[in-house]
């Protein structure tokens, strides 16, 4: 089958090489972590433990909220040491549950199930929804959620996301060279437990190695399949994704079950295997640590709560001439307000940027109506003219300009010759209205 690929889109250097041959390490135990209470979306969870309690590691010390929420366990054994609100990289002061590491390791009893594809599709379910797990490519939604589509819209295929398309980060990409027989094992417990019979892997055509692992892990699969994409930004937004993969367009304002498709992360299946086959929670994962100004860029397996500044401790520290700290990659990431925040289930890197790759827009410029955010909008909007309604307060303007279709890729403000923040101004927007 021919490569093929979306309208729009861009190609900006992607810095891959800085970390993609480092293979998965794992970070030194930190001293505490930081565990917040709300780092999915959907509803916070309520605290189980109080101060002073002793914990063990995969114990649940957050209950969910609601169904829209996913529980939150220690990724160290310890002791509570404080309950209250911590900031978190958003800038944001959220409940959380801070743990002194004992250093002991010791684990809660995981209930290991060898022949778990004995188990009912609910019973898989249910073992997804116990260990937490939530979208790892950022967004970070409950998994469990996105397994439970209702009657009246029945799925017929699951596509796991392996593109990484976003630049720097290469986490997912030594997931699927290191770990391919799990990632496919838990493609296959995803499309149990949705009882479907089509599973496809979107790999970009930059990862050869990758895309060679998955498809010796399927073992002749009929029903599975690997396909290289080609390398564009964002190959890896679900609904890009989608229709590359199937030919189905996800309508404005539609979830992908309304065209018959769940889209999970190569990450989140990896998980969803280790909750299903060991017991396992989600308390780990990988994040690339990686940039121009940190001294030695790594791909590491990181307990959830572990602050930031210990991972770039753990790569040798930053150059000099640092300019920005970014959580996840540098179109959909945000430059973080301390290096002392907790990595999260959706941390999927740290960028340092140094103050050369920087661009200091100062006040920015008028639109010059040349058309390139247009074109470069994968979603067919105007960007232009959504900027220039949030620049002057027409924020209900805005609205008839497919203001809530914008994923926020980024793709406009990186073409853009007056260096105009528009994707900052559209989160303004979208922040001012109701859709």
């Amino acid at each position: 089958m021919g490569i093929t690929t979306f309208k729009g889109g861009i190609h900006p250097p992607d810095k891959k090489e800085l970390s993609a041959h480092k293979k998965i390490a794992g970070a030194t135990p930190p001293e505490r972590v930081v565990i917040p209470l709300s780092q999915h979306l959907g509803a916070p969870c309520k605290p189980l433990v109080t101060i002073d309690q002793e914990v063990k590691k995969g114990e649940m010390i957050g209950e969910p909220g609601g169904f829209v929420s996913a529980p939150v366990h220690a990724s160290v054994s310890g002791k509570v040491i404080a309950i209250g609100e911590f900031l978190n990289a958003m800038g944001k002061f959220v409940p959380s549950v801070v743990i002194e590491n004992d250093k002991k390791e010791t684990w809660i009893a995981l209930h290991d199930a060898p022949q778990y594809r004995d188990l009912s599709p609910d019973q898989l379910k249910e073992k997804v929804k116990e260990a937490g797990i939530v979208g790892m490519g950022g967004a970070a939604f409950p998994s469990v959620v996105k397994l439970s589509p209702p009657k009246e819209k029945p799925v017929d295929t699951v596509i796991l996301n392996g593109s990484e398309c976003e630049p720097y980060l290469t986490g997912d990409y030594r997931l699927m060279i290191e770990r391919p027989g799990e990632i496919i094992e838990g493609l296959k417990i995803l499309m149990m437990i949705l009882s479907v019979r089509k599973g496809l892997v979107g790999i970009e055509d930059n990862k050869p190695e990758a895309i060679k692992a998955l498809r010796e892990a399927l073992g002749g699969e009929k029903d599975l399949e690997v396909r290289a994409l080609q390398t564009k930004y964002p190959e890896g937004a679900e609904k890009m994704l989608i229709q590359v993969m199937t030919g189905r367009k996800v309508p404005p304002r539609a979830l992908p079950m309304d065209v018959r498709v769940v889209v999970h992360n190569v990450g989140t299946a990896y998980a969803v295997f280790e909750a299903v086959r060991y017991g396992k929670p989600l308390i780990e994962r990988v994040v690339t640590v990686t940039g121009e100004g940190i001294q030695e860029p790594k791909n590491l397996h990181v307990k959830v709560g572990t602050l930031i500044s210990h991972l770039i401790h753990d790569c040798g520290g930053m150059k000099e001439e640092q300019g920005k700290v970014i959580s996840g990659g540098p179109m959909m990431g945000f430059a973080i307000p301390s290096l002392n925040v907790p990595v999260t289930k959706g941390t999927s890197g740290i960028v340092v940027l140094t103050e050369r790759e920087i661009v200091h827009n100062g006040k920015f410029q008028p639109c010059i109506r040349c058309g390139r955010c247009i074109d470069a909008c994968p979603m067919g909007l105007m960007p232009s003219m959504l900027s220039i309604y949030a620049e002057r307060g027409f924020y209900e303007g805005a609205k008839e300009y497919s203001l809530f279709d914008c994923f926020e890729c980024g793709c406009c403000t990186f073409v853009c010759p007056s260096r105009r923040p528009i994707v900052q101004l559209i989160r303004v927007a979208k922040s001012m209205v109701k859709p």
